[in-house]
């Protein structure tokens, strides 16, 4: 982040110095990116640091959070903005699918801010069990580069608001060259569309209690519906791990995609990509524990928070993108096995020396001392997924995970096809459960029966053992909406049948 960046940012949202002062703009966005790297230290400490090597004079704390509030946060978003964005080449290791490079949405609601009037009334207070947290709490939402764990965008704000609301702002940051995974939390039918329409695929993690409807059997195990208004692939399966001590433990996925070609993009490569996911983890990690060290924020208001974020987030996305410059001057190395937390202490020494060595000396200090000591190729292993120290006695423990981290020696996939269960038929004389809605799988399985003959509303209720006018009213007005959803086809007022699909849909995504 040479000076002319800086100077530029700076006169681009106005925050440039008006009068000569002994602590220019300039000097207040180079404090605030040192507070990132120098956490634990007070904010004159900061100061110290950064101008150790220069035998500056002393300065008040007071004239250091004058010159803050001076600049604001706009400067250091609009730095952060420069830098963020995917940083791998076409041919690092490990950062694409195909053609498509690997990106993921996830938040992170685990960062404390002091517990002030002024941070309260904006960012309020995280309810536990007996009352609330002793700190409010920050949500942090992010879009990944899998490969580099690089940001390509990020957001934050109040805890309380949901991840998909954050993760909408950050939509126009895809494009179609991207495939976007995503947990459990992003596969509402509205937010999928939306990310859909801005030309990036999507493979997502799918809730256990989602009863989609097949349109069409796969030869890999997986089939074709609808969710929403948006034509996906769905994939059943169960994980079985094998680990070295000879326990086996299972786990069911349902992952939707609007990769729809099996042939290209067999369901088993799709679940061993899914994976990939957990990057973003790792790099909240990265930000809350290695560069915050778990620490509160020290800044006292919503705008100096806001400062202090992107501030954290800039040099954050410097490291990254330093680390993979430093993975690709070596080809085929993977930018994972670049230590973020070697990368930081190597920052945080030179700029104490206020030696960052030669400018055309790529990768530079911080990339030479990543590539001296990389971290080991990743083992598969079987995490306990539990606090090593836990805060309270009385922990969650889940039975069917391992006591301890254990090496896995095999892995098995089961892709399960969709059964499709026929309606249920009412006992012969007795009339139907009328207080019970259909299983919009039940009207659709009725109507593949007779594909090509429309059935009026009457008709339908009764073979579903459906009786009385407000029950089949009720049925009307749902396969009313499944029709506006394009499921079905209305042929005439009350008429219905199942929409025909043509047969090259699913061989050409």
């Amino acid at each position: 982040m040479p000076f002319e960046l800086v100077d530029a940012v700076l006169a681009e949202t106005g925050r440039t110095e008006r009068r000569v002062r002994r602590l220019p703009s300039r000097v207040a966005l180079y404090l605030v990116l040192a507070m990132a790297l120098f956490e634990k230290a007070p904010i004159s400490g900061v100061f110290s640091v950064l101008s150790a090597g220069l035998r500056a004079p002393a300065v008040s704390e007071k004239a250091l959070r004058d010159a803050r509030r001076r600049i604001g946060p706009e400067p250091v978003k609009a730095l952060f903005d420069v830098l963020a964005g995917p940083i791998a080449q076409p041919h690092t290791p490990g950062t694409r699918y195909r053609r498509w490079r690997t990106v993921a949405f996830d938040g992170c609601s685990s960062t404390k801010i002091p517990d002030t009037p002024d941070n309260r009334a904006v960012y309020g207070r995280a309810p536990v069990r007996h009352g609330h947290a002793g700190y409010p709490m920050l949500m942090l939402m992010t879009l990944a580069e899998t490969g580099t764990r690089a940001l390509a965008a990020a957001v934050f704000g109040p805890s309380g608001t949901g991840e998909i609301a954050y993760a909408e702002k950050l939509l126009a940051h895809l494009d179609a060259s991207m495939l976007l995974l995503a947990d459990r939390g992003f596969d509402a039918a509205g937010f999928l569309a939306k990310a859909a329409g801005t030309g990036a695929h999507l493979l997502v993690r799918a809730t256990a209690n989602r009863r989609p409807p097949v349109l069409a059997h796969l030869p890999d195990g997986s089939y074709l519906t609808l969710i929403g208004t948006l034509r996906m692939r769905v994939i059943e399966a169960e994980i079985t791990v094998t680990a070295t001590d000879g326990s086996t433990h299972t786990g069911t996925y349902r992952l939707i995609t609007t990769l729809l070609e099996h042939r290209s993009d067999p369901a088993p490569t799709l679940l061993a990509l899914y994976h990939e996911r957990w990057e973003t983890e790792t790099a909240f990690l990265a930000i809350r524990h290695t560069l915050l060290d778990g620490r509160v924020l020290r800044s006292r208001d919503p705008a100096g928070l806001a400062q202090e974020m992107w501030g954290i987030l800039t040099v954050y996305q410097a490291l990254r993108t330093l680390m993979c410059e430093a993975a690709e001057t070596i080809p085929g190395t993977d930018p994972d096995r670049m230590s973020f937390t070697l990368a930081l202490h190597t920052a945080r020494t030179h700029t104490i020396l206020a030696d960052l060595g030669n400018p055309t000396d790529r990768p530079g200090p911080i990339g030479h001392a990543v590539l001296a000591h990389p971290n080991p190729a990743r083992r598969p292993r079987h995490s306990t997924r539990k606090l090593k120290s836990p805060g309270q006695r009385y922990t969650y423990k889940d039975p069917t995970r391992p006591t301890h981290s254990t090496t896995i020696t095999g892995i098995t996939l089961t892709i399960h096809p969709p059964t499709i269960t026929p309606p249920p038929a009412p006992p012969p004389g007795q009339p139907g459960q009328p207080g019970r809605a259909p299983e919009k799988n039940h009207v659709l399985n009725l109507l593949r029966q007779t594909p090509y003959q429309p059935r009026r509303i009457p008709e339908i209720a009764a073979a579903l053992g459906i009786s009385g006018r407000k029950h089949t009213n009720n049925l009307g007005v749902r396969i009313n909406r499944w029709a506006h959803q394009g499921l079905l086809t209305k042929t005439a007022p009350g008429t219905y049948t199942i929409k025909k699909q043509p047969l090259t849909d699913h061989q050409n995504p």
